[in-house]
């Protein structure tokens, strides 16, 4: 039996246009109250790809509805995203998780 494993640069997910969640939580962590699009234009920086908006903001409101993050609005065209507590113990997990399997 032949098997062949093929590595995927991480990166070129972006190719689907679907931002990761947890790199989203992390993005928003990383700013100060963040809004839409200088959240689309850092997940565009890291994953080398343009997002679209249609794949973005329904993945920014699931975050929202998952009580990961909460937004409010600058004025009535722009909203803002903070990072909730419990998305702050998201990324905790995350890093102890990943700390288990890498050095």
């Amino acid at each position: 039996m032949n098997l062949t494993i093929n590595y995927v640069n991480h990166r070129s997910m972006a190719r689907q246009d679907i931002p990761r969640q947890h790199d989203i939580l992390y993005v928003i962590a990383s700013q100060s109250d963040p809004y839409g699009l200088a959240i689309k234009g850092e997940l565009e920086k890291y994953y080398e790809n343009e997002i679209n908006h249609g794949r973005l903001y329904p993945n920014l409101d699931e975050v929202v509805d998952k009580g990961l993050v909460e937004k409010g609005q600058l004025d009535r065209r722009t909203n803002y995203y903070a990072i909730t507590d419990e998305g702050e113990q998201i990324i905790e997990d995350r890093r102890e998780l990943e700390s288990q399997y890498i050095d």
